[in-house]
């Protein structure tokens, strides 16, 4: 799907409860696809394929990138 496409598909945008500031990580899925923004910044997206999202959040439960936080 082309970049245009994807920017087309309406997006519902989340971030975590825990964000307090209002400057926060935001995520959202259009179709297969991932997307996530800074809220400072909602015009540069990341995408990723539902299989690297898993991965990712799979590593996030396993506890792999505790030591960032």
């Amino acid at each position: 799907m082309r970049l245009l496409e994807m920017r087309q598909i309406a997006a519902v945008w989340r971030k975590s409860s825990f964000c307090t500031s209002g400057e926060c990580v935001e995520i959202a899925k259009r179709g297969e696809t991932v997307v996530l923004r800074n809220s400072r910044a909602p015009r540069a997206e990341v995408r990723y394929t539902a299989e690297e999202w898993h991965a990712f959040v799979q590593g996030l439960r396993a506890g792999e990138f505790d030591d960032l936080s």
